[in-house]
This record gives structure tokens, sequence and C-alpha cells, in this order.
């Protein structure tokens, strides 16, 4: 065979392969009365894995180009312009077309390998099991009736949670805000969605931490937007290199993660804090705060956000329970003027019809308990053994390899490998060995960065799982 893929192209090679067979039929290249070359054939002769060859020979099919016969190999269709043939949509062609973007594939890789198999998980952004407010949350469903509507709720969600998240951000985060302000959401994911959808157009240019969880959202591609990146130092970000954005660009939003981020682990001190709502002030640019981790401080100390310093309505607020009590409850919320929460409910309706009934009613339960705030407490406090756990244990196994800087609450630790190493080959190297995390170019432009959550194993695997991060870099 003369023809060869282009392995310098963007398309991908089971595409071209596809397209490579599709002109041969037409042009007499494959002949109707002979079989196709066989899937095995063609894997060697290409030098490719035999599963290209497969999706290929599945695009072909789909479109009604050829017949796969059992016994006898693959041929030509004899009813090929689809005269009394019915076809199969070309789901692929569907797949690809589609607007709404699908995570890298080193993303969908990470999620897939941590569900099917048994890893040490250091790369899902989760509490384990042992975390969550358990028994609590079992008194709550077997021993109060649920009082609540079976029908949709409110647009915004159920009123008595509104007004119990109201009563607990003026509490916990200082936080003044009313239940018409509010918006309940599918955790803060949903709310980060319809910020996105709702309130920016194609070409408006954003500001994003560089690096952070928002870095390779496809999100902003999807919706056409232009991200613009500001580098974020062991104080978070600096709200000069903002400025300086802002006049080249014309910034439309500001995303920001300023307590504990994800993934640094760094607190954006008040100072700075100040001058991004001084600018925001003067510019008129709104600031969305995700602020998922504020509560998790280590030290005690209480965690100013920016939301509470707002004295303009410039910051949209996002928040959620899934860091603090359980990622499966999806409960969420936004804070911001009441026409923009009226905007994003609007869209939030024609999306799900609202929030399920029986998790507002448990998470407003939860919220409004004694067992909170003990909750709180205890989460703390495991968090910061298992944050002590894995740098004594990269210590230990890595000592002058790694740098980083220890995260004073959140889940996260960023690390810097100091030798060069291939991304790709140390992740499969990892998970050969048992483990896994997420590598750094999938949250920020710099190279040799990895990130390791500390939430979702006990200490004991996570000693285990930096051992066997630490022999697959030295097998390097």
């Amino acid at each position: 065979m003369d023809w060869k893929p282009d392995r310098t192209a963007k398309k991908a090679i089971y595409k071209q392969l596809a397209e490579y067979i599709e002109n041969g039929i037409a042009n007499g290249t494959f002949p109707p009365d002979k079989p196709l070359p066989s899937e095995r054939y063609l894997a060697k002769e290409l030098n490719v894995n035999r599963s290209t060859v497969v999706s290929a020979y599945d695009e072909l099919e789909s479109n009604g180009l050829i017949q796969r016969n059992r016994g006898s190999g693959t041929t030509i269709s004899k009813d090929i312009w689809g005269i009394t043939k019915k076809r199969i949509p070309s789901w692929n062609r569907y797949i690809e077309a589609g607007s709404f973007l699908p995570n890298l594939p080193v993303t969908q890789r990470i999620r897939k390998e941590a569900v099917e198999q048994k890893l040490i998980n250091l790369a899902s952004g989760e509490l384990s099991e042992d975390l969550f407010p358990l028994d609590s949350l079992r008194q709550i469903t077997a021993s109060r009736s649920f009082i609540g509507s079976l029908g949709y709720d409110h647009p915004q969600g159920n009123l008595i949670l509104r007004e119990t998240i109201t009563k607990h951000v003026k509490q916990y985060r200082r936080i003044e805000s009313d239940p018409s302000s509010i918006l309940i959401t599918s955790g803060a994911q949903q709310a980060l969605h319809l910020v996105v959808q709702c309130l920016l157009k194609p070409g408006d240019a954003v500001a994003l931490e560089d690096p952070s969880y928002n870095y390779n959202l496809p999100i902003f591609k999807s919706a056409g937007i232009k991200p613009y990146f500001l580098s974020v130092d062991k104080d978070g970000i600096n709200p000069e290199e903002l400025l300086t954005l802002h006049k080249k660009h014309r910034i439309k939003m500001i995303f920001l993660n300023p307590s504990f981020q994800n993934p640094t682990g760094t607190l954006l001190p008040e100072n700075r804090r100040k001058a991004i709502l001084e600018l925001s002030s003067e510019h008129g640019i709104p600031v969305v705060e995700d602020d998922p981790y504020s509560l998790t401080s280590f030290s005690g100390e209480e965690v100013t956000t920016l939301k509470s310093m707002d004295t303009h309505g410039n910051v949209l607020y996002i928040s959620s329970l899934s860091k603090i009590v359980a990622s499966g409850l999806r409960i969420g919320w936004i804070i911001g003027p009441k026409p923009v929460i009226e905007r994003l409910s609007d869209a939030k309706q024609q999306i799900d019809f609202g929030h399920a009934s029986f998790t507002q009613w448990i998470a407003n339960d939860f919220l409004e308990s004694e067992s909170f705030h003990s909750h709180l407490n205890s989460l703390v406090k495991e968090l910061k053994k298992r944050r002590d756990q894995i740098i004594t244990s990269l210590t230990f196994y890595l000592k002058e390899q790694v740098e980083f800087s220890i995260p004073q609450g959140g889940i996260h630790l960023w690390c810097r490998i100091k030798k060069d190493f291939n991304e790709m080959q140390l992740l499969e190297e990892s998970i050969k060995r048992g483990v896994i995390y997420v590598p750094g170019s999938t949250m920020g432009s710099k190279k040799g960065f990895v990130r390791f959550t500390f939430a979702r194993e006990d200490e004991e695997s996570i000693h285990e799982g930096i051992k066997r991060f630490a022999e697959a870099l030295h097998s390097l």
C-alpha cells in the first residue's frame, strides 16, 4: 500500500484512513468484487493500532459504504448509493460536530482510570466518604419528615433553603444577602456554566488565573470566549498585571478562586483583594469569586471573602457544599444582583426545571443543625492531618527533587518537579504502579508541575501513593 497517514496533521489518523478508503472506493482502487484489507493487515501495514482501523471501518459502515460479514471479511456495500439500504447515522461526525467541546483527553483518562481501577487517588477534587457527615445526614433522612413539595419548586431554588443560606453566609463568610439574590445550582460547576453562557458573548475577553481549575475548561472555548491569563505567585494574582491586561484587551469579566486556590493553595492577601475590587469598580468589570475552600482554614483564622468586601455589587459569589459536606448532594449557589440572578435562573429552568427537592431539604436541615459546626471543625482537623502527611511523604521520598508551598487550607498541593521529565510518560508509569494525580499542563502554562489532592485518601494511602509516585519518577 503506497498511502501512509500524515502523523503531523490535526485530523485523526482513523479519519484520514476512512477518507482514503472512501476515495479508493470511488476511483476504483478498491473494486466492489473483492474484500477490503483486513483490520489486522491494515494495522500492520500502516503501523497503527488495530483500534484505529476499527474506528475507520466503523465510520465507513455508518455511512453505508461498507458492510462487515462474519467469516468473509469486510466488503464494499452492494447498495452503496443507498437505494434500498437503511443507513446508520455517522455518530462520530455528530460527536465531533457538536459546539459543546469535550474535556481534554488526559482529563478524560484520569477520570476513567480513577473510577474503573483501584488506584490511590490523588487526583479527584473531592472528599473521601469517611469525611462526609454520614451519621447526621442519615438522621435527617430517617427521623425527620419531608414536608416540601414534590412538584417543581421556585425557579431560584427552595425559598427555605435560600433563607438558610442567607443566614449561613452571613455567619460564616460575613456576606450580606437576601433570598431573592440567591440561585441554587447543581454545584459550583453549573453556576460557572450559567455565568459564561448567559452573561458573556463570543469574542469577549476574560481574565483567568494561571494555573487554575479554569485554565483548560472547554466551557470558555465552547462559548467562543477569549481567555487571558494572570500568573499566580505565592500570594495569588497581581492586581497590577490585571490592570495591564485590561488596558490591552478590554477584559469583560474576572474569574478568581482567591481562597486556598485550586491548584496552588494560595490565599490572596487583603491588600490585593482591595486593589482588585477598586479596579473592578473603576472600570466596571464584574468579578466572579469561586469560593469552595474558605471555611477550611487550618489555622482557624477567618478568611475574608471578596464578596464580603464588595460594597458596590461587583462580585458574583459562587460556592457549594461539595468540598465541605458531600459532593453527591449537588448543592451550590450564586449570590449576585437580582436581575442577574433572575437571568441565570431563567436559563437554569430551560436546562432542568429547577433543583431536586430532596437534596435541598437535606442540605437545609444539615446547615441549620448543630451538627454542621462540629462537622466543619472535625473536617478541618482531618484535612490538616492529610496535608501534613503528604508534606512528610514528599519530603521523605523525594527530598531535594521537588519544591512546593505549604497550603494553609483547601485540599490541593501544587508541586514542582525539579528535574526534566516527560509528563505523559510519568503519568503512565504512575498509573502502572497504582497511583493517579493531575498533570500540571491541564491547569497551567508552566512546565514541570503536578497537582496532588489530599482529601480523597487517608494518611496511610497518601504515604503509599507518594511512594509509588516517587518510584515512577525515579524509573524515568
